[in-house]
């Protein structure tokens, strides 16, 4: 057993829970600790990604009162179908997109600039998209109040964090925050979508990538998985603590800095973002 590797598997693995479900990307910040710890190969790559569904139990277990009060009233609540039908619309265009488009989004767009530009600019999205809700009324203060066009939308919104450095938990928490949502309802709906998608990533890329691995790669993969959901249940619990008297806005200046740090580290050759 390599004890180097399953140090290195349980620090990518905090790294993922920390920040998949802060509006931060965690594909920059995992591509940035995969690069200093030498771990940024091709089953690395597979490893980032499925190491997800760990993060994912996290959210399962602190939201697992509404989830099983949901699928039990499935047969006979309206409003259980309609919750679990908004969710599956929003999932829905991330699939489509992501079967379409996804082998080219990670050719041309897996770029320093494009994931420091998205870090950037979405950090001034959430400046602006904070303003904005102090400003104007909020029309949607909880999950259940959501209709399904609310919910394609955010799903659509979702679809930008394929461009890497965009952030999935920030393109709909932030997306939703501007088609109305209040920031906890925002919040809450970015983590029951995160369910269907990030588990959805992590069966794909694992079986479509089943040739890299092996079974001695278990213990890796356990580790990471093990780390990923302790680290994400703390930061979900925290998260939801955090936002109920605080903003989104240490985020975004958060993410201005980290892209900044990304285009100094590329142009000097410190770290080779392209070849990840």
């Amino acid at each position: 057993m390599d004890i180097v590797l399953l140090v290195k598997a349980a620090i990518m693995g905090v790294v993922e829970g920390v920040t998949e479900f802060l509006p931060i990307s965690s594909t920059g910040h995992l591509i940035l600790a995969g690069a200093l710890l030498g771990f940024d190969d091709a089953k690395a790559k597979v490893f980032d990604i499925a190491i997800q569904t760990g993060a994912v139990l996290a959210v399962v277990i602190v939201y697992w009162q509404k989830i099983h009060s949901t699928i039990v009233a499935l047969p006979s609540s309206r409003d259980a179908r309609s919750f679990a039908l908004n969710v599956f619309i929003a999932f829905v265009p991330a699939v489509v997109i992501g079967l379409l488009l996804g082998r080219i989004i990670k050719e041309r767009l897996f770029t320093p600039e494009v994931v420091a530009i998205a870090l950037i600019v979405g950090g001034f999205i959430i400046l602006w998209a904070e303003k904005r809700q102090q400003e104007e009324a909020v029309r949607i203060y909880t999950v259940d109040a959501m209709r399904w066009q609310d919910a394609l939308k955010v799903g659509l919104v979702q679809c930008l964090a394929m461009i890497p450095g965009t952030s999935r938990s920030g393109a709909t928490i932030i997306g939703g925050m501007l088609l109305g949502l209040s920031r906890r309802a925002a919040t809450d709906f970015s983590f029951y979508l995160a369910i269907p998608t990030l588990i959805g990533a992590g069966v794909y890329s694992l079986y479509k990538e089943r040739a890299l691995l092996s079974v001695d790669d278990l213990p890796m993969f356990g580790v990471g998985l093990f780390f990923s959901f302790v680290s994400a249940w703390i930061c979900v619990r925290w998260l939801l603590r955090y936002i109920s008297s605080n903003s989104f806005t240490p985020f975004a200046w958060y993410r201005i800095g980290f892209g900044l740090l990304i285009l100094v580290t590329s142009s000097t050759g410190w770290i080779s973002w392209a070849e990840n």
